[in-house]
């Protein structure tokens, strides 16, 4: 098996990488670099002038758009080249094997629903090269990804920093006990602290949840903390990442009805936009 990384020419690209070899590491696997080069929409003929216009004059226009599309086409496929390369080089320099460098044309989605099925982890970045950074907008990719993927996915925060405590946003639903799963026999979380963090108020519901998951983390001593703390699930968890060193954020990707949300406006997107750290969403 292997992972796969979502790579571009965003700030993200470097970070991406990272948090990829160094999910590679911890899962003993190789590497897919990924970099999808967007299908153009291509430059509109012009339109009918109001006059006659020649057509010698026309033919040129016609061949100029013609070659801007085909050299565009050509550096966007150079660059993307180039952005594999130095990813793979990357991988190599950190003993990562195997390693792929795969580049394709169409849309993100299509080209991750591609892979998906021969590997066990797909990292891509908050955002991408055409994000709002200014209003702090996820990437539509992002959103695109995942709603249709079906493997967990590493959203890589702006740089990458060695990760050794851990918070898991617990809500007792099925994808949230699969994280809690992961951190106790999962490789990619072996050996972390784990800050399990459920909001709400006290319940009989809420405390059986809690009691499984604190049984599961002390029977494979895993060295951890857990809070109940009452309040909104987004607020709760961005406010414990604040007050603590927290390197990674795992989360359900959808939550304790087993309704399947989509990303955009959910507690996932508030959590994973606001949050300055990467996120691991487990299915």
């Amino acid at each position: 098996m292997s992972l796969l990384a979502c790579i571009d020419g965003s700030i993200y690209n470097a970070s991406v990488r990272d948090h990829a070899l160094w999910a590679a590491a911890r899962l003993g696997c190789g590497v897919d670099f990924l970099h999808v080069i967007d299908r153009p929409p291509g430059l509109a003929p012009p339109s009918e002038p109001e006059g006659d216009l020649a057509l010698d004059a026309r033919t040129a226009v016609l061949r100029d758009l013609a070659r801007i599309d085909a050299q565009r086409s050509r550096l966007s496929q150079e660059h993307g080249r180039l952005v594999l390369a130095e990813a793979r080089s990357a991988a190599e320099a950190a003993g990562i094997t195997p390693v792929n460098a795969r580049l394709r044309h169409g849309h993100l989605v299509e080209a991750v629903e591609e892979f998906e099925d021969a590997v066990e982890l797909v990292v891509l970045g908050k955002r991408g090269e055409h994000a709002d950074f200014a209003r702090l907008h996820l990437g539509s990719n992002l959103e695109r990804v995942v709603r249709a993927s079906t493997r967990p996915l590493l959203v890589a925060a702006r740089a990458f920093r060695p990760v050794s405590q851990i918070v898991i946003a617990f809500d007792g639903g099925p994808s949230a006990r699969r994280a809690v799963e992961l951190a106790c026999t999962g490789r990619l979380l072996a050996g972390l602290r784990v800050h399990l963090v459920c909001a709400g108020p006290d319940a009989a519901e809420l405390r059986a949840h809690l009691n499984w998951a604190r049984t599961l983390l002390e029977a494979h001593e895993v060295d951890h903390v857990v809070e109940q703390v009452d309040g909104h699930p987004e607020q709760v968890i961005a406010e414990y990442v604040r007050r603590h060193p927290i390197d990674l954020l795992a989360m359900g990707a959808w939550g304790h009805r087993g309704a399947r949300e989509f990303l955009v406006g959910s507690t996932s997107t508030t959590m994973i936009r606001t949050c300055l750290i990467p996120v691991l969403l487990v299915r």
